[in-house]
């Protein structure tokens, strides 16, 4: 049975090999204190950024992390779902969709009008689940780091 919850304190030694699998697959990696930070975080209800786990098996199965801002058109925030990650062992069990439709639920409860995101566009595995869970925009990130 698939379970969804908010991410606790208890929850972080077995989110962190979930979190660095996520940016290896990515081919990234942030210094331990960003880590550590974001970590922190998490839990701080003062701040915008959440997490949900995934929990099969009795364990952590998948995460994903979301970001609620303003946005110039519209009254209500925008979700951004910024990372999402499932174990190796898990995938094709549903629990990137039922993480998916938590971040919606969560949204929908907290009055945001949107929920986006983004990946890259080599992962065709994961696209063709978004695919059938939301609406392709078209638009092309640019970015510059500063």
């Amino acid at each position: 049975m698939l379970q969804i919850h908010p991410f606790t304190a208890d929850d972080r030694q077995a989110w962190e090999p979930l979190w660095q699998g996520y940016l290896t697959f990515y081919k990234s990696s942030v210094p331990p204190e960003v880590t550590e930070e974001t970590w922190r975080r998490f839990l701080d209800p003062a701040e915008p950024l959440h997490g949900l786990a995934a929990i099969l098996d009795g364990r952590i199965a998948g995460i994903v992390h979301t970001v609620y801002h303003r946005s110039t058109w519209t009254t209500a925030d925008y979700c951004y779902l910024q990372d999402l990650f499932t174990a190796e062992e898990a995938r094709g069990r549903g629990v990137a969709r039922a993480l998916i439709e938590a971040v919606y639920e969560q949204a929908r409860a907290a009055g945001a009008a949107r929920v986006y995101w983004l990946t890259h566009e080599t992962n065709t595995t994961a696209q063709a689940l978004y695919d059938k869970v939301a609406s392709r925009t078209g638009f092309i990130q640019y970015r510059r780091m500063l």
